[in-house]
């Protein structure tokens, strides 16, 4: 009887979880993850075969996990959400050992009903081959005996392994297991890697071998194809990452009507997040960054734990993730709504700075032009103010870049060359003199970065985050507006 009333629990948890069709429309076609293989097979030489794994899952404390985030790779060539799994991609078709050709194959997590009341449903073999267009996809723990042959190829690819992935006892098919199958499928060691471009001798397993041949192992060329190819935007990605960076957008604007002295830094972040939440992102890019103060002079602070801001300038760097694609957005913003004199002039000179870099964003030039351009605007103004007396000094109070690229990493990968068509890249300038400088007090604690997600096209840049203002005198004006938050007042709690 117990077994069928578990039997009817699961029966009923899945149909009732499949029945869920009150989903988002928007996220990319099965088609454009094949078009992305299809893209890469291009790239590789004859004779190889590349292969990917997906993101492990990662503790949080005890039995309890981060919220899992596929390898943006993997997500980008499959459109696949879950762990557990393997790409498998050929230069050129194979014959399987039905003797029919494939040029790509997918393993999945096994569907498994008792699991998935717990941790929610899986795609499976079936959803992989109907939801993402995949002929040929398997259980992960067909990978452990795959038949594939390493040895005959040329080179195989894949991304550095890293010391990060826990050994899951429970599951027979878990990325740890998939990783050191693969590993003893291609003969892989330190030694072998170091050896494998040379017709050297080897000893494996105390046995010696002579000119036996093996692949090619590349655990670097992998990442410079994936580089060129999501540097540059497809249009679907351009719509999604286009959405996030509005949605970013518009919870720098809600801050800024709803900002006051009494605010914590939390709070603050909290209110960014809600409106990311309205807007149907599903997760922040990155963690968010509200510093007051001297604290916005932390370059990556996430501490957020200031619990009133007061009249201090409010460095908030923030970025929705929506569908997998994440902005890059950050507002420098005084919390009583009014620059001071010292305020404005830091912020006025970054904004310069930014204009000037924005503008620099050409087809042709060169990736670094914007931070010249920008740099030397601020070694400048530094200058003029006395903060600085040599020009080397400029990078004390500016010391990070100016730009890089953004989509389904905060920082994507790229060549980093020229400026081409369809690249979205950040431009953020900034100026951070914290406590303690060698200049007027006066200075002290001022912290401002203005960065904006900027499009390249052939008729010059476009800035997709520009529904949030900039100008200085244009901020000042928005936070007088009243905001939807203002008559929003919880009980106290001590």
């Amino acid at each position: 009887m117990r077994k069928l009333l578990l039997g009817l629990l699961f029966s009923f948890f899945i149909h009732f979880s499949s029945a869920q069709t009150d989903k988002p429309t928007d996220y990319l076609a099965s088609e454009f993850h094949k078009d992305r293989r299809e893209a890469l097979r291009k790239k590789m030489p004859k004779n190889t075969v590349a292969v990917f794994f997906g993101n492990p899952e990662r503790n949080r404390a005890n039995d309890v996990d981060f919220i899992y985030h596929q390898d943006p790779n993997f997500y980008y060539l499959t459109g696949y959400k879950e762990p557990n799994c393997v790409l498998v991609v050929f230069s050129e078709a194979q014959k399987n050992t039905e003797g029919k050709l494939i040029n790509e194959i997918l393993y999945v997590q096994e569907k498994n009903p008792k699991a998935e009341q717990w941790t929610g449903i899986r795609l499976g073999v079936d959803g992989a081959k109907s939801e993402l267009g995949f002929e040929n996809a398997y259980n992960g723990k067909d990978f452990l005996k795959s038949g594939i042959n390493f040895q005959n190829f040329d080179t195989v690819f894949f991304t550095e392994f890293q010391n990060d992935i826990r050994d899951s006892k429970r599951d027979e098919a878990s990325l740890f297991k998939l990783v050191a199958s693969f590993k003893d499928q291609i003969g892989y060691n330190s030694k072998r890697m170091e050896k494998s471009e040379t017709n050297l001798q080897k000893e494996i397993d105390g046995v010696k071998q002579i000119n036996v041949k093996k692949a090619k192992l590349d655990a670097t060329t992998l990442d410079d194809y994936m580089a060129s190819l999501r540097e540059i935007k497809a249009k679907e990605e351009l719509a999604l990452l286009t959405k996030a960076v509005r949605i970013s957008a518009m919870g720098q604007r809600e801050i800024m009507k709803a900002m006051h002295v009494g605010m914590s830094e939390f709070e603050i972040q909290g209110i960014h997040e809600y409106v990311y939440k309205k807007y149907g992102s599903e997760y922040e890019g990155y963690p968010s960054i509200v510093g007051a103060g001297n604290n916005g002079c932390v370059l990556h602070y996430i501490e957020n734990s200031k619990t009133k801001v007061e009249n201090d300038l409010v460095l908030m760097d923030l970025g929705a993730e929506y569908h997998g694609y994440t902005a890059d957005v950050t507002r420098t913003i005084p919390a009583n709504g009014t620059f001071s004199t010292e305020q404005k002039l830091i912020y006025d000179l970054v904004y310069q700075a930014q204009e000037a870099g924005i503008k620099a964003v050409i087809i042709g030039n060169s990736f670094e032009v914007p931070d010249q351009v920008g740099r030397k605007i601020i070694t400048e103004g530094l200058m003029k103010l006395g903060i600085i007396s040599n020009p080397s000094d400029s990078r004390l109070y500016f010391p990070h870049g100016t730009s890089h690229h953004i989509g389904l990493d905060v920082h994507d990968p790229g060549k980093y060359e020229n400026f081409e068509e369809n690249m979205v890249l950040t431009v953020e300038p900034g100026i951070y003199i914290p406590k303690g400088s060698n200049c007027d007090k006066k200075w002290w604690g001022i912290a401002v970065r203005i960065e904006d997600d900027i499009l390249v096209t052939k008729k010059g840049p476009i800035n997709l985050s520009a529904e949030a203002p900039r100008k200085s005198d244009e901020i000042e004006a928005l936070m007088k507006e009243k905001s939807a938050l203002d008559n929003f007042v919880l009980p106290e709690i001590k």
